[in-house]
Order: structure tokens, then sequence, then C-alpha cells
């Protein structure tokens, strides 16, 4: 998986490209644990390119919405349907905000 991340203004975004699976769940944590440390209070994630989302992944963005949920905002923008699905099946699409 890459990730890419720019800031605009006080908006981080991160797309997201490939497969956000167990074995690259921690590099997206890390990155969020980062962010977070820096004190982000705007998180876009862009997942236009994201192809797959297992467990593992669900589990980091759960804990990214937790940590911004207080002082910020985490919004998830495009969504391929097969993403969706996941979302609506785990009840994730009814915790997490997105576009």
């Amino acid at each position: 998986m890459e990730i890419i991340k720019t800031v605009k203004d006080d908006v981080t975004d991160i797309a997201l490209v490939g497969r956000l699976d167990t074995t690259t769940a921690p590099d997206l944590e890390k990155e969020l644990k980062e962010l977070l440390e820096q004190g982000i209070k705007k998180l876009d994630l862009d997942f236009e390119k994201l192809d797959y989302i297992s467990s593992a992944g669900l589990r980091v963005l759960l804990f990214a919405q937790k940590s911004l949920s207080e002082n910020g905002k985490m919004t998830i923008r495009n969504v391929k349907p097969e993403i969706m699905e996941v979302f609506d099946i785990t009840g994730f699409i009814d915790i997490l905000t997105i576009e």
C-alpha cells in the first residue's frame, strides 16, 4: 500500500493506494499516530485507489475516528462499492463520516 500525504491549510489529506490489510495497517497506524501527536484537527482520507480493507484496516480507522472525535474531524471520501459494502456489513457506515 502507498500512503500519499498532503497538507492544505489546516486539513491533512491522506490518499491510500492498494490494500489496507494486516501487512499494511501498521504503516497507516504509525502515520496517523504521528499526525495526531502533531495535533491535527482535520483528516481527510481518500479511498479512490484503495482496493481492499481488512479487519486490521478497520481497527486503524476506528482508532483514528476515536482520537479525532473529541476535538477534530475525520472524513472518508471516494469509497469504492466493495469497501462501502464492508463498512455497511460491519456497521462502520454509522461510525465513520463518509462522503
